[in-house]
């Protein structure tokens, strides 16, 4: 896990339901915790571009649901600013589950563009990335 060069906005707290971009049986996902995130108190953690999460599965497969995963987030709505000046902000917020801790991906397509902050902060999520914004 590499370092994020943008200074991406964080606007995905815990609870934000979002969906997922991958055929890996779930469809959407609940924010339950921002691994790595420090925060004052009674401050909820928020979740950005290439942020790790713990989820749990609200809708999908019934083998799936309920289950509680790791994922990245890989397109969120709010727009951020990149260090060379320009703006990127997406249709939706998408994530990524993973399978492992190191970032490979439980499922094999990623369904739309992905950030390129998450990208190369996570390799595997771009080997499997059809287009890169």
């Amino acid at each position: 896990m590499k370092a994020i060069k943008s200074n991406t906005v964080k606007s995905l707290p815990v609870g934000a339901v979002v969906d997922t971009c991958d055929n890996s049986g779930a469809k959407k996902l609940m924010v339950i915790s921002v691994k790595g995130h420090k925060t004052v108190k009674g401050r909820k953690p928020a979740a950005g571009v290439g942020d790790y999460i713990t989820a749990t599965v609200k809708k999908g497969v019934p083998g799936v649901r309920k289950t509680v995963v790791n994922a990245i987030i890989v397109r969120q709505k709010k727009e951020y600013r990149r260090e060379d000046g320009t703006r990127v902000k997406f249709e939706d917020n998408a994530a990524v589950v993973l399978k492992d801790e190191r970032g490979s991906p439980k499922g094999t397509i990623l369904k739309g563009p992905i950030a390129k902050e998450a990208a190369e902060r996570w390799s595997p999520i771009a080997k499997l990335a059809s287009i890169i914004v």
